[in-house]
């Protein structure tokens, strides 16, 4: 089978797509782009796909991953085009790799993303991102199946900054961007775990709800505090040169009686 991973968004009004609806626009699209899928076995058969790491409902992305398997070969760009084609406006595939390394969800450890804050200054959220920052813990809570969790929001955040103001803001409304690195942890912290952790270290609490977008997700560089591209190790190992096979040994020939 051939591996194919892909990279696609969720913008504007589609990021409130749910990921049972992702699935099933996404399933519509490799039925009509004739994608020769493989199946699972069993008595109802599923289309090889395996999603990792689906960002929640309501907040945006330009960095969700997937993989399919194929039963035959087929250009990573042609197939990513045709499945663009066929998905809504606003979901959208932007990038196709062929799998030719293991361990895709190994390397989203971290996502990068972005909080937009309206009707919150440049200055309140700098000093409250400078209070999370500083504290050691900061302990929120989040309704789970078995009922309320708590659970420290804090360990798990590389990296939080206030941003400058964009520049499509209204003239006379604050607002006010974050970015924020966060590592893949257990239990995952969301970016609505950090807010609910601004509010309880700094009392800062949006007026309106916060626009969230996920930039990127992959592999976390300690040293650098970066996320690097997922797809960059498939890429990379398809553009290497191939090695050379070794020449056979050739044993010397027996000498004859003199």
């Amino acid at each position: 089978m051939q591996r194919i991973r892909l990279r696609y968004t969720k913008r504007g009004r589609l990021r409130f797509t749910s990921h049972r609806d992702f699935q099933r626009a996404f399933e519509r699209a490799l039925r009509r782009a004739d994608v020769p899928m493989a199946y699972s076995a069993g008595f109802t058969p599923h289309p090889k796909v395996s999603y990792a790491n689906a960002a929640p409902t309501g907040t945006g992305s330009e960095a969700e991953y997937l993989e399919i398997a194929l039963t035959a070969p087929r250009d990573p760009g042609t197939l990513r085009a045709l499945l663009d084609e066929s998905m809504p406006a606003g979901l959208d595939i932007v990038d196709a790799v062929e799998g030719r390394t293991s361990g895709l969800a190994d390397r989203l450890t971290a996502s990068v993303w972005e909080l937009r804050l309206d009707g919150v200054t440049t200055e309140d959220a700098r000093a409250a991102t400078e209070a999370f920052m500083a504290a050691e813990t900061v302990e929120v809570q989040r309704m789970a199946k078995n009922g309320i969790r708590t659970f420290d929001a804090r360990a798990a955040v590389a990296t939080l900054e206030t941003r400058d103001e964009p520049a499509d803001r209204p003239s006379d409304r604050p607002c006010a961007i974050l970015r924020l690195v966060v590592r893949h942890v257990t239990p995952a912290v969301r970016p609505d775990d950090v807010l609910s952790g601004l509010r309880a270290v700094a009392d800062l609490a949006p007026p309106v709800p916060a626009a969230v977008t996920r930039l990127a997700q992959g592999l976390f560089d300690e040293e650098t505090g970066t996320v690097t591209d997922p797809l960059a190790p498939d890429r990379e190992a398809a553009t290497a040169p191939k090695a050379e096979p070794a020449a056979a040994a050739t044993a010397p020939a027996p000498e004859g009686p003199a």
